[in-house]
């Protein structure tokens, strides 16, 4: 199994990515396009998918959303492309939140779940998502600085280990945006 791959950008599409890695061509379906630049070298976190008439990668920006990924298609029903397009849509605090609150409606706006999908996703996954690195009380405060660190340019890999330093404090939400933005600031 593939675990990851590091390398340049060398094509982005709507849904996938070719990373060039020493010459070789990776096509990973990734449907996060905005936060990648042609030329620019990273780390992808893949899920290697094999069907009787394809194999395939799902990639991922964080540990957090490839773990969460693993979770969502353990669910019966789900399959890769509509765990990834979940996570396309929403944050992985989000998502773990609606399923620990029970919100059927959250999930059922998700593309490709339906009231029996949400249920079931519910019902295998909630107090089970600890695991992945995000914790049962989440501030949705949080949720809305990492929408705008996202809004400002900042990538997934660059805003997550903000993240979790700053999660631990107890501020505004303009609070933990200022404090987020001179720890990007540090790293460049």
């Amino acid at each position: 199994m593939i675990g990851f791959v590091r390398g340049k950008v060398h094509a982005i599409g709507m849904d996938y990515v070719l990373l060039d890695c020493n010459g070789i061509g990776f096509r990973i379906a990734f449907n996060r396009p905005e936060y990648l630049h042609l030329g620019e070298e990273i780390t992808i976190y893949t899920y290697q998918n094999v069907r009787e008439d394809e194999i395939s990668l799902f990639g991922f920006l964080s540990l957090e959303e490839y773990d969460l990924f693993i979770k969502l298609i353990s669910v019966k029903g789900l399959g890769p492309k509509i765990a990834s397009n979940m996570l396309a849509k929403e944050s992985v605090g989000k998502i773990v939140t609606a399923i620990e609150n029970n919100d059927v409606a959250f999930m059922k706006k998700m593309p490709g779940i339906g009231a029996k999908t949400a249920s079931q996703i519910i019902l295998d996954l909630k107090g089970k998502l600890v695991e992945t690195g995000v914790e049962e009380k989440h501030d949705p405060k949080l949720d809305d600085v990492y929408d705008a660190l996202k809004a400002l340019g900042y990538k997934a890999n660059e805003i997550n280990p903000v993240m979790k330093k700053i999660k631990e404090e107890n501020l505004s939400t303009d609070e933990y945006i200022k404090k987020a933005l001179g720890l990007l600031l540090k790293q460049r």
